[in-house]
């Protein structure tokens, strides 16, 4: 918290016993909360608000692909555009970005994550190298603005070094633009490390941990050192996202590419499977029971054309997932969840698909992100709770969204009617960045962001 804010006063709060009403959340100087208690007025708080709700984790983020928005909607003259036209669009774009370019675009999206109601984030990081593949002179540079980029900001930071190896499952050279990410085992071990310390320079509530890719771009053997070099620390993967990658795998290990990955590796609660768009049934129930967290991105996944998660099965099976921003081509928590359940009502031909019994759809939706962002960022959130970091978001409840509603329909009033204007305030780790909607540094990180795109499109 900025040193002007110790306690938040919450005329309605959101807290681990659900809904209260006048209750004063008191934080300590490193950010965790240490009471939630009754309080009957708002004069002892150093803040007050009229709605508090947990914040949440943005748990996959390619923050680089925030400055293409608007830059891959055009028909290609090939013919059908795909995920893997748009992938080369994306290469071509970031053999452009320099170390400054890449931290400027970070703030910015950070300073959007932020105000649209995410307090941390986990940064998918696979840009690495120079163009052309040639490491910079500290192997962490990139890395390193990243974390900078965290730092200026406020946001929570689970900073993952992507490990990329090669260009596809049959093992061929990394090419074009995927030189910029590529790494041998023993390399990549050195920049997690360097990663590492840059995460830790952030604050006492950053992490890191580990991203092998794909399995298309890592092979089985580096797959499994990586796992066991690095107990412990959060482990994410891009799976199943689409049909060629399926395919792929199954004709070089005999395989689907998820049941591949639940045979072969020990898929537990420090597992986030990015996407798993593209599961059969089997897959759907295993992965619920198995303790690790989906990694969802229905926005992204609309904008790309991957398909439709299995959603309501693998809720159904008591499976965990949260939601990220991945390409940040739109930057909105309560909107991904929106897209999520509109995918399956579409898909159904039906409607309030994502509800547990007891539940409002939006509350179902809320607390399993929730649950999910903070598992897969290995963050102490996710509640409004004493030991909790004070991740936390304030609602304006004269959004015209909101007129009139209460509890759980508020949820539901932000998620289906609403958007990131609902939301007034944003506390990470207590830190009050967000204030009255806008972000206490985004004049000086929008000028930043606007130079440096301004001279990247001139180059595209």
């Amino acid at each position: 918290m900025s040193d002007a804010t110790k306690s938040v006063f919450a005329r309605k709060a959101l807290t681990a016993k659900g809904w209260e009403n006048n209750v004063l959340v008191r934080v300590d100087g490193l950010g965790r909360i240490i009471a939630v208690a009754p309080e009957s007025a708002a004069e002892s708080a150093s803040y007050s608000v009229d709605v508090l709700l947990p914040a949440q984790s943005n748990l996959h983020s390619h923050t680089f692909q925030r400055a293409m928005a608007g830059l891959s909607e055009a028909r290609s003259p090939a013919g059908r555009d795909s995920f893997w036209t748009w992938r080369e669009i994306m290469y071509r774009f970031l053999d452009i970005l320099d170390p400054e370019d890449i931290e400027s675009i970070a703030a910015f999206a950070f300073m959007e994550m932020l105000e649209s109601g995410y307090a941390s984030v986990a940064e998918f990081h696979y840009v690495h190298h120079q163009p052309g593949g040639q490491p910079y002179a500290r192997l962490g540079e990139l890395s390193e603005r990243i974390a900078a980029a965290a730092s200026a900001t406020g946001i929570g930071l689970t900073l993952l070094p992507v490990a990329y190896m090669q260009g596809g499952v049959d093992g061929r050279a990394l090419a074009g633009g995927q030189l910029r990410f590529g790494n041998d085992l023993e390399r990549y071990v050195e920049l997690v490390e360097q990663a590492k310390a840059a995460a830790k320079s952030v604050g006492p509530d950053a992490g890191f941990g580990v991203a092998p890719h794909s399995i298309r771009a890592v092979n089985e053997r580096d797959l499994k050192a990586i796992e066991q070099q690095f107990q412990g620390v959060p482990f994410h993967i891009h799976i199943a996202e689409q049909i060629p990658e399926i395919e792929e795998v199954e004709a070089a290990y005999g395989q689907r590419s998820m049941s591949w990955l639940l045979d072969h590796l020990p898929v537990n609660e420090r597992w986030c499977l990015i996407h798993a768009t593209h599961m059969n049934d089997q897959e759907t129930q295993r992965v619920a029971v198995s303790g690790a967290v989906v990694g969802l991105c229905p926005i992204t996944e609309a904008n790309l054309g991957d398909g439709i998660f299995n959603g309501v099965n693998y809720l159904r099976d008591g499976g965990r997932f949260g939601t990220g921003s991945d390409s940040n081509i739109r930057i909105a928590p309560s909107e991904e969840l929106r897209q999520l359940e509109y995918s399956q009502r579409l898909r159904d031909v039906s409607r309030v698909t994502l509800s547990l019994e007891g539940k409002s759809c939006g509350r179902t939706l809320y607390d399993t992100a929730l649950a999910g962002g903070a598992q897969a960022l290995g963050r102490q959130s996710g509640s409004i709770a004493p030991g909790k970091w004070a991740d936390m978001l304030a609602l304006d409840v004269e959004n015209t969204a909101l007129f009139g509603l209460a509890n759980d329909r508020l949820l539901d009033g932000w998620i289906f009617a609403g958007d990131r204007q609902a939301v007034s305030d944003v506390w990470s780790a207590g830190r009050h960045v967000v204030r009255d909607g806008r972000h206490h540094a985004r004049a000086e990180v929008i000028a930043a962001y606007k130079k440096r795109l301004a001279s990247i499109l001139e180059k595209v």
